[in-house]
């Protein structure tokens, strides 16, 4: 209670040592008695207010007395906390969503594609929820597994979308160098790495649909190594099974496939941000099906892509508003055969490229309000005489889907999507879709990459 007049005695005595040669007896004998009254007064005002105190505790009942007068301690129970860096985060994503379509179909014009580039069933329903479980394993490697429960031929099932572990520092490889193993969402473009609840739209581009049938994450291995340079710069590269799109059906020899990346990014003042990067993915494919596995496709295919992702800041705080630019162009090459069981060509020689590209801006006017666009088209190949009246015969159509969502974050755990499709995939056929989406996230959830 005289901390007070301690502070203001120590200070006045720092003065008087500093100014001590220039002082005289009349000035120190002044400044004393001026310490020793300052003394008086806040002794006296301490001594005030502590009977005042005392008068309005004298007044309670004594069970507040005693609670009042209780050290914190003895007020609610002591909590424990340890240390649980080895303990697992455990997760669980809510995903659900209403779908309306005017169009019977949603054929792709062109290309035969897996089940989940496929555009869903009408009505309610249960887009992938998802449980995951990471926790670091030791001093030297990462782990973590999400399996996600989906609806297949009105059957609940669990499908295993990652499960993989990785290198921390503390396994000694150099600086800014990762090893990933197991199952993945591997590094090729910006959306595959990323699960799709963290998507800025209800649905996938065209060209994940159709050339990765959403998203690929076969069973491999990745090396990546972030460079020492002043700016933002990776390179890396893996190896594969080979079972999942854009593949299926490995030998089972090992490695069927194989990919490499690199790219750049970096800050432009404090408020902007881009990252540009280039992708291969190439390999044997060993009996891909697809349209229901009624075409199938048997040789060597290669996708190369690149992409480009721009953030702004137009106040300086992201949380506040946001305008985020985001494109991906994929290009195709398969050299093998091709055959359609449904419209009974036979295999057929096809060596040629398909292409396929997107573009999107959002745009976060509120902190829990934004709007965006997304527009996405798909360049089919030519296909060979053998082919024609095929799925694979676009007859020089090539699809394109244009979308407008609006979504609505309540915090980091939950957000409400309404979108709008207007999709050509065939010609002459036209699309409008209505969908309503809700994310939930529940327990321990990481950061979403950039």
């Amino acid at each position: 209670m005289r901390i007070p007049s301690f502070a203001a005695s120590a200070a006045l005595t720092l003065l008087f040592s500093s100014t001590a040669f220039a002082a005289s007896d009349s000035d120190i004998q002044a400044m004393k008695a001026e310490i020793q009254a300052m003394r008086q007064t806040y002794e006296s005002r301490i001594a005030e207010l502590e009977s005042k105190l005392s008068k309005i505790e004298s007044q309670k009942p004594a069970g507040q007395q005693a609670a009042a007068t209780a050290p914190v301690s003895a007020r609610k129970p002591a909590r424990t906390i340890r240390d649980n860096s080895f303990n697992p985060s455990v997760g669980l994503i809510l995903n659900g969503k209403y779908s309306g379509f005017s169009g019977d179909s949603s054929e792709f014009a062109g290309f035969a594609i897996g089940e989940e580039g496929e555009r869903g069933k009408q009505g309610f329903g249960i887009d992938e929820s998802e449980f995951n479980f990471s926790s670091n394993v030791d001093d030297k490697f990462y782990g973590s597994v999400t399996a996600a429960i989906v609806r297949e031929a009105g059957e609940d099932k669990i499908e295993l979308e990652e499960a993989f572990i990785q290198t921390l520092p503390g396994m000694g490889l150099p600086k800014g160098m990762n090893v990933k193993a197991g199952r993945a969402l591997w590094t090729l473009g910006y959306l595959n790495e990323h699960h799709s609840h963290t998507d800025d739209f209800a649905d996938r581009p065209l060209p994940y649909r159709v050339f990765l049938n959403s998203a690929f994450n076969d069973d491999g291995v990745e090396v990546s190594y972030v460079l020492p340079t002043n700016f933002y710069s990776e390179i890396g590269g893996g190896g594969f099974r080979g079972d999942d799109t854009p593949f299926g059906g490995a030998s089972g020899g090992g490695f069927d496939a194989w990919s490499a990346f690199a790219r750049i990014g970096g800050d432009i003042g404090d408020n902007q941000s881009w990252r540009l990067g280039g992708y291969t993915l190439s390999g044997d494919a060993g009996g891909r099906a697809g349209n229901g596995e009624t075409v199938n496709f048997t040789g060597d295919t290669s996708l190369y892509a690149a992409d480009l992702r721009y953030t702004w800041a137009p106040t300086g705080n992201p949380r506040a508003q946001e305008v985020m630019l985001q494109g991906e162009y994929f290009w195709r090459s398969e050299d093998g055969t091709y055959e359609d069981f449904a419209a009974g060509t036979g295999a057929a020689g096809f060596d040629d490229n398909a292409r396929g590209w997107y573009a999107q801006g959002v745009y976060k006017f509120l902190p829990q309000w934004r709007i965006g666009y997304r527009y996405s088209r798909l360049i089919t190949p030519d296909v060979p005489l053998g082919l024609l009246g095929s799925a694979l015969d676009a007859g020089g159509y090539n699809p394109d889907a244009h979308a407008v969502m609006a979504d609505w974050t309540n915090s980091e755990f939950s957000r409400v999507r309404l979108q709008y499709n207007h999709e050509k995939l065939t010609r002459g056929r036209n699309d409008d879709q209505i969908l309503l989406q809700y994310i939930m996230s529940i327990g321990a959830h990481g950061a979403h990459k950039y």
